[in-house]
């Protein structure tokens, strides 16, 4: 298994960093042992003193495919949740800053929090609804999928093209505008249209 995250797909997220809007996705890799499931605790890393969250909508791949035409994109899952891609934001713009590769800060362990999945058909509409995390109950970010960037089938095919995408990959699609730190203590909260589907402790 492996996990495919798109970044900057969110305009005002791209905005807030700085970053330049893409003209294709912004594509990067974590491995299986970024992922915590069943709501575990996160566990602070000692290498960072800026750890930032990013909530996602997160795809599963359900039958195997490459070059997939984004026509028939949407035939190559039936599940979704919330997750949230952490970014050690001091490696990353270590990193940046001497054009090197972000993997320290992007994929290191426990890194991708998953929550629980749900059937894509339990949303009314996919190309626009409503998804947000909580940290200790206070709303921190709020996104709509209607203003992504690239959209889920577009994703699919474009990632397709270079990665055999196979059951149970996981596809971290982008984060909107309000990401920030997270401490040892917080709670974090992560829901699609209210359903709460993610819950955890930072340690």
């Amino acid at each position: 298994m492996k996990i495919i995250a798109v970044g900057r797909n969110y305009l005002e997220h791209a905005r807030e960093l700085n970053n330049p809007v893409p003209s294709e996705p912004v594509v990067f890799l974590k491995p299986e042992t970024a992922v915590i499931k069943g709501n575990k605790p996160f566990f602070y890393p000692d290498f960072s003193q800026e750890i930032h969250h990013e909530v996602e909508i997160v795809l599963k791949i359900s039958k195997v495919g490459k070059n997939i035409g984004e026509k028939f994109a949407a035939r190559y899952y039936e599940e979704l949740t919330a997750g949230i891609d952490f970014t050690a934001r001091d490696l990353q713009q270590k990193a940046k800053e001497k054009g090197l590769p972000w993997e320290k800060s992007k994929a290191f362990d426990g890194s991708a929090p998953v929550g629980t999945f749900i059937s894509k058909s339990a949303i009314r509409d996919l190309s626009s609804f409503e998804f947000s995390l909580d940290i200790n109950g206070s709303r921190v970010q709020t996104g709509r999928t209607s203003d992504m960037i690239f959209s889920f089938d577009y994703i699919i095919s474009y990632v397709s093209r270079f990665f055999t995408l196979q059951m149970g990959d996981l596809i971290y699609t982008g984060t909107p505008a309000g990401v920030g730190p997270v401490h040892p203590g917080d709670r974090l909260t992560a829901a699609i249209e209210g359903r709460i589907l993610l819950d955890f402790e930072v340690k």
